[in-house]
């Protein structure tokens, strides 16, 4: 039952500090850029056709919301696009 615990806490504990660098990333001026098509519904970055806010996009994976993403990621991302599509 010891175990569990001390392993759980030290799993608890690397999440921790892996969210906090993930962090401490996006706002130490990392080079992000725009993604477009990857977003999920209601968590979109900012305004798109249909509306005029972050967060508001009922669609997922539009082609006309984009979220922000490092530099060189959303190439990598399946249906990421640099543009925004029709």
């Amino acid at each position: 039952m010891k175990t569990n615990i001390i392993v759980s806490t030290a799993l608890l504990g690397a999440l921790a500090m892996a969210g906090t660098t993930t962090v401490a990333n996006a706002k130490s001026g990392m080079a992000m850029e725009k993604c477009y098509g990857i977003n999920a519904a209601y968590k979109n970055d900012c305004r798109s056709p249909g509306h005029s806010c972050a967060g508001q996009d009922a669609t997922a994976r539009d082609p006309q919301a984009f979220i922000a993403v490092p530099a060189g990621l959303c190439a990598k991302i399946d249906g990421g696009s640099t543009s925004a599509g029709k």
